[in-house]
């Protein structure tokens, strides 16, 4: 599997049977640079324009926006888990999905805008998770501390922040990565372009993986 970082809490995904999921698709005013992507899926966290531009994905993918179970190949199963996008039940910025994304053998947890720690319930839904993609940049979501408690409840085997401040959103009121590499113990480390991952690799791949956004 590769796995690319768009930046903000858009990735893709491509696996080796040539599925492509492309996650939270930004919409324009987000900064980064704009492109259209094959895709078999396009998971949405929550219907807020930079994380649900569904428009950039090419052809007729799957669109996975609702709780459920779904099945957008025979062997790739997404469960999507209702959560909040703040603190407060919702009742601020609304509800969020946590996405389980199931395919080769690996599980993968994309949080979108994850904004209250996890319930009992929500963490056993999670269960094993392998990659782990977490928002970082607080405000809209958990912060930097959260989210280095967070990962260390799930105890995925990578981790992979998300959702932070870079030079293109240098206005926005979320910091950048460099609060939770520091509470990661990983203050130094340096950005990979992309992410090449299998089952039988998994235990040789770093715990935590900086993946440069596109600018």
């Amino acid at each position: 599997m590769l796995i690319t970082y768009h930046g903000h809490s858009e990735f893709y995904l491509e696996g080796a049977s040539g599925f492509a999921l492309l996650t939270d698709p930004y919409d324009g005013h987000v900064g980064y640079p704009m492109g259209e992507y094959r895709a078999d899926a396009v998971t949405v966290t929550h219907g807020h324009g930079d994380h649900n531009f569904t428009a950039k994905a090419l052809g007729t993918p799957a669109i996975i926006d609702s709780e459920g179970e779904w099945y957008p190949a025979p062997d790739v199963k997404i469960t999507a888990i209702p959560s909040v996008h703040d603190d407060a039940g919702g009742s601020k910025r609304g509800k969020n999905l946590l996405m389980k994304i199931e395919m080769e053998g690996l599980t993968l947890a994309h949080l979108g805008d994850q904004g209250a720690p996890l319930t009992p319930e929500q963490r056993r839904a999670l269960g094993r998770v392998d990659i782990l993609m977490i928002p970082v940049g607080g405000f809209y979501t958990i912060d930097a501390a959260a989210a280095a408690d967070m990962a260390k409840q799930i105890a995925p085997r990578i981790v992979i922040p998300m959702h932070y401040k870079t030079k293109v959103n240098v206005d926005w009121p979320i910091t950048d990565e460099t609060p939770f590499l520091r509470l990661m113990n990983a203050p130094a480390l340096e950005p990979m372009p992309l992410l090449r991952v299998t089952k039988q690799d998994l235990s040789e791949q770093p715990a935590l993986a900086l993946l440069k956004p596109r600018q």
